[in-house]
């Protein structure tokens, strides 16, 4: 009889090994938004403050007012629907209403299924029109509503994914709580890190892959010191180099 390995643990698996990664991307994000803020002086240009402004503007209004659930239910399922054309299926039913929402469909996986929690629907929309916009008339003057409205798209994702993620979502535990928490931090992370790059002038690509690749050799350098230091305690001779 063949031995059968549940997915469940194949992914819990796959989550120890991208733990480490959203230790490097987080230490490589915080070390680029640091230099661009502080030396580089992103907090003096207008894009800043007026994106600071919007996300500040929805704080406000996610805590003190009512919380428009059904906008972000709609957006939920409508993000599941994209991913599901995406990935080739079909939707044979979109259900939305005040109290939670469902699709019917052919074709389903962890992708599909975690999309809304990484994916920024409004956000994408808001830059899909400014775009469209853009071939016909000069949008340029609104750059600035541009980054404010995108300020408060970001942040209706944000609060609204750390506000729904407690409430026993099964889209995260039929593909295993801890692997999905997982992948949806290290995407939403990924996603921040482009718009850090695409914001600030002193920033690059290429600069921003070369931060990644240098935490990511201490982090080497780290993990095979650790394991030299294991194999002398227990008498064993060390097998790793370790760069001085």
């Amino acid at each position: 009889m063949p031995l059968t390995v549940p997915t469940r643990w194949v992914k819990n698996i796959i989550a120890l090994f991208l733990l480490p990664w959203c230790a490097i991307l987080t230490q490589t994000f915080f070390t680029a938004f640091t230099r661009a803020t502080i030396h580089q002086q992103l907090w003096a240009g207008a894009e800043f403050w007026f994106f600071t402004l919007g996300a500040v503007l929805w704080l406000i209004a996610f805590f003190g007012l009512p919380r428009p659930v059904i906008i972000y239910v709609f957006g939920h399922e409508l993000t599941h629907v994209l991913w599901v054309w995406l990935m080739g299926g079909r939707v044979s039913k979109f259900r939305v209403s005040g109290d939670g929402g469902h699709i019917v469909t052919n074709r389903t996986n962890f992708l599909i299924a975690l999309a809304p929690y990484f994916f920024p629907l409004y956000s994408v929309l808001v830059i899909a029109a400014y775009g469209m916009a853009s071939l016909f008339f000069n949008v340029a003057p609104y750059g600035q509503l541009l980054y404010a409205t995108l300020g408060i798209t970001w942040a209706f994702h944000l609060t609204f994914t750390c506000w729904m993620i407690p409430k026993n979502q099964t889209d995260l535990s039929d593909h295993g709580t801890f692997f999905s928490l997982l992948f949806i931090y290290l995407m939403n992370l990924v996603l921040l890190s482009t718009l850090l790059v695409i914001a600030s002038p002193q920033i690059t690509f290429a600069s921003f892959g070369a931060d990644l690749v240098e935490n990511l050799r201490s982090f080497s350098e780290w993990v095979g010191s650790l394991m030299n230091r294991f194999m002398r305690d227990h008498g064993l001779p060390p097998t790793l180099p370790i760069n001085s």
